[in-house]
């Protein structure tokens, strides 16, 4: 009987591994075992950061819109809780941009969250 040594699926598996080692440094983008456990690894690490960045991005446009609240006279908290009560839809991530690329109209609608916190 014939030798089955699965050849084809084998070279296929080896294959997409060391493809996706492709720009490792050293042993760890052609030797098997090591390319293994680096691809696994990178993997993990990439899983992790997507979620990181999310948060990461969130703590900066609170950071960015605390700061132009603070300009125009106001806390983070008070203009987020004014813009909660004057029924604002604009998420973080727009006011961000708002404050740095247009302080006018930052500046109306942190005026629009004080009158819903006065009101």
């Amino acid at each position: 009987m014939v030798r089955a040594t699965n050849a084809v699926a084998s070279h296929r598996r080896k294959k997409r591994l060391l493809k996706q080692a492709k720009g490792f440094v050293g042993d760890r983008k052609n030797h098997l075992r090591l390319t293994s456990d680096a691809v696994l690894r990178a993997m993990a690490y990439n899983y992790r950061h997507r979620k990181e960045r999310k948060r990461e991005f969130r703590k900066l446009w609170i950071v960015r819109i605390g700061a132009a609240a603070k300009i125009n006279g106001i806390s983070y908290s008070k203009f987020i809780c004014g813009l909660k009560k004057a029924k604002c839809e604009l998420d973080r991530k727009v006011l961000a941009e708002m404050a740095i690329r247009d302080p006018q109209s930052f500046a109306a609608v942190a005026g629009c969250a004080k009158e819903a916190l006065a009101s």
